[in-house]
């Protein structure tokens, strides 16, 4: 089943022309790397993709429902309100920064989105977030706060409140940038573990031999298009388009 299809995107900030004509889709149980230069419009799709920017023209369909329909002339027409408001719970996003409320501790977090949003009853959202607490190795820290956290630490409490609402896919916007090297293994090996479980997941990332080794499909972009998607091991080890192959140049395999 098609969890995610983008048609035709198109989007502009003023004269520039940040995505051109861009189609893509993600299966269920499917992880999607998306990779390129700064630039590229990598994440420019990706807030599309989650309602933070509109594009200009196209389809963006969740589980068979339009979040925007192009219409005769291509231009993307959105849902009303209380359709985006539906179609919203169907993903989760984890973005670069954490974007942790500094003013709650973490089990706060992570309950406060299912409560108030998702009008789930509290003691059932506590439960299941003190299990996501422990499965992101973060048992004892639920009364803890954002700055009493390391930086792979507050990521895990980001992933943890994206994946209590239950979304059907879940999209990472370079959830490693902020972090060391050492940290950055921490993220890795939680999004490794997700995928395992056949979690549906977009990730918007630089490290290339992790996009190689959790995807099953790689795109990569530049200039506002995909220049080459397909196998990671094809698109990673033996890329076909010469800008591909400029872009991978200094990666070693």
């Amino acid at each position: 089943m098609k969890v995610l299809e983008i048609n035709h995107c198109n989007k502009k900030f003023g004269d520039n022309e940040v995505l051109k004509d861009i189609s893509l889709s993600v299966s269920e149980g499917q992880v999607v790397s998306i990779i390129g230069p700064s630039g590229s419009g990598k994440s420019t799709l990706l807030r599309c993709a989650t309602l933070l920017e509109t594009m200009d023209g196209g389809d963006l369909v969740y589980m068979g429902e339009y979040a925007a329909k192009a219409d005769a002339e291509g231009k993307a027409v959105y849902g009303d309100k209380e359709a985006l408001k539906g179609i919203k719970q169907h993903f989760g996003l984890v973005f670069q920064n954490f974007n942790l409320f500094p003013h709650y501790s973490v089990i706060r977090n992570i309950t406060e989105p299912p409560i108030l949003i998702g009008k789930r009853p509290k003691e059932a959202v506590y439960a299941e977030a003190r299990e996501l607490l422990k499965k992101m190795g973060l048992a004892d820290k639920e009364n803890a706060y954002p700055h009493q956290l390391s930086g792979g630490q507050q990521q895990r409490v980001s992933i943890a409140r994206a994946l209590a609402m239950k979304p059907k896919i879940l999209f990472f916007d370079e959830p490693t940038s902020a972090l060391d090297p050492e940290l950055t293994g921490e993220i890795l090996k939680v999004i490794k573990d997700l995928a395992a479980e056949h979690m549906t997941m977009v990730i918007v990332t630089h490290e290339m031999a992790f996009a190689r080794d959790v995807s099953n499909h790689v795109i990569f972009m530049d200039g506002g298009v995909i220049v080459e998607e397909g196998d990671p091991m094809e698109i990673i080890n033996r890329p076909q388009q010469e800008r591909t192959k400029a872009f991978l140049s200094r990666f070693r395999q």
